[in-house]
């Protein structure tokens, strides 16, 4: 039984409930009629018998005395009078009838005959006096209904054999049909395992049992497994491109500090290996980030908080830029929104390393914070070098700089990435608006409350 499949189990199990339930119908109903022939039977004898008790007297001569009404054979009921002795005073038995049956008063009993027959006996007492009476015996055959039921029985015992394979033939064709979609599903996810194609999908037509939820979880769980697979290969592909330049760099720094000949030589192979080192440091680190926002794992932690209080502080501490650029806000006091304090300190602290690294000398950055309709707006604008028209949908892209010298070695080409991702993760989006020579205004804008936007799509 254990090694049988589960379509097998369960077309047997139900073919086992079938004939059970269908013989114990059988059984109640061959109960049932039997009871209500027998029922009726004696109703009828008893009726009858009673009847006829109250057309008998005895005469002033000391004979019986028989109404019109009296009957010796009525609806198959026979009528007999006995003396007290035993001895038929009136009346004919039936010729199967056995003879010295003895008298039960008000007892109703079946009685075998000779000829293989049986018929129900009632008998009453009639008294006349305390000395004198007569027996009343009611005579009828058992019903051939009861035959029928004994016949129905056999032909019950040799049908259940032919129900039970058609019971069980449907019973196949039923659980068949019903795991048909579980056999979709375990080919799908079979072809997925053979030929790693995780875009391939169930997809059974909306049914709301529980296989259709369970094919849906499982498109859901491919979809997922798509994108996490998809984010690995991008981290991979993004890693190894992006690392093979300072690997490059610090293997041929190694040989130059290996073979320098004055400590001067010395010391700046060790310092572009340090500036090399941390810019793959940060490099890995972003990616990581932002893989982990792509697939989910990185949750946002929302909360209410001030973000004007958060904008004013991160504006306050940023260090002294060495070419002479200042930080100007406009913050509106006082609003409050629901957002993930440390994400949101990463996305304007992008806006402001970029704003930095792509502005003018001595020029401005202005940091603009405003509520309106339940829509919160961050801004960031400089006065530098600006963005051509062309470029401007390719910097939110991984690794897009528009001027790649003018970022020092120090930017990544994630940052504006990653700014996008997050205002994603919180329900909003991010704009650009720039001119070139003149400078570039981002604006983040993103809801008030919680959203439901609770996964990020890959960008």
């Amino acid at each position: 039984m254990k090694r049988l499949s589960v379509k097998k189990k369960l077309t047997l199990l139900i073919t086992a409930l079938l004939l059970v339930l269908v013989t114990g119908i059988l059984a109640f109903l061959i109960t049932i009629s039997n009871s209500v022939v027998t029922t009726n039977a004696y109703s009828q004898l008893e009726s009858t018998v009673r009847a006829n008790l109250t057309e008998i007297s005895r005469a002033d001569d000391g004979n019986l005395s028989l109404s019109e009404d009296f009957a010796f054979t009525r609806s198959g009921v026979y009528t007999l009078i006995y003396s007290d002795t035993g001895a038929l005073l009136a009346g004919q038995p039936p010729l199967a009838l056995p003879d010295g049956l003895s008298f039960e008063n008000g007892v109703l009993r079946p009685i075998d005959a000779s000829n293989d027959s049986s018929y129900y006996v009632l008998d009453f007492w009639l008294p006349f006096s305390w000395e004198d009476g007569v027996w009343i015996r009611g005579l009828m055959e058992v019903p051939e209904s009861a035959g029928v039921i004994n016949e129905l029985i056999g032909i019950s015992l040799l049908l259940l054999p032919l129900m039970a394979a058609a019971g069980g033939v449907g019973a196949y064709h039923l659980v068949r049909s019903a795991f048909r979609p579980i056999d979709q599903i375990v080919a799908a996810a079979e072809a997925i395992g053979e030929g790693r194609d995780l875009s391939r999908r169930i997809g059974l037509p909306p049914r709301g049992d529980e296989i259709g939820r369970l094919a849906t979880t499982f498109d859901s769980m491919f979809e997922r497994l798509e994108r996490s697979f998809e984010a690995e290969k991008q981290f991979t592909s993004d890693a190894s491109h992006e690392l093979r330049t300072p690997i490059s760099v610090i293997l041929a720094q190694c040989g130059e500090a290996r073979h320098a000949e004055t400590p001067e030589q010395y010391q700046e192979a060790i310092s572009v290996i340090d500036r090399q080192a941390k810019k793959m440091s940060a490099l890995v680190n972003q990616l990581l980030q932002m893989t982990r926002l792509e697939q989910g794992t990185l949750k946002a932690m929302m909360e209410e908080a001030d973000l004007s209080q958060l904008v004013e502080i991160l504006c306050q501490e940023q260090p002294q830029s060495p070419r002479g650029i200042t930080i100007q806000t406009d913050i509106q006091p006082e609003v409050h929104a629901v957002f993930d304090v440390t994400l949101m300190s990463r996305l304007l602290q992008n806006l402001l390393d970029n704003a930095e690294r792509y502005g003018r000398e001595n020029g401005h950055i202005w940091v603009t914070l405003r509520s309106l309709h339940d829509q919160i707006l961050l801004g960031v604008r400089d006065d530098g070098i600006g963005i051509p028209a062309d470029r401007m949908e390719q910097i939110f892209q991984r690794f897009y700089q528009v001027d790649p010298s003018r970022s020092g070695n120090k930017g990544t080409g994630l940052g504006l990435t990653m700014v996008r991702q997050i205002a994603v993760l919180h329900g909003g989006d991010v704009t650009v608006e720039s001119t070139e020579n003149s400078g570039s205004c981002f604006t983040v804008c993103f809801p008030c409350g919680i959203t439901e936007n609770n996964t990020l799509e890959k960008i």
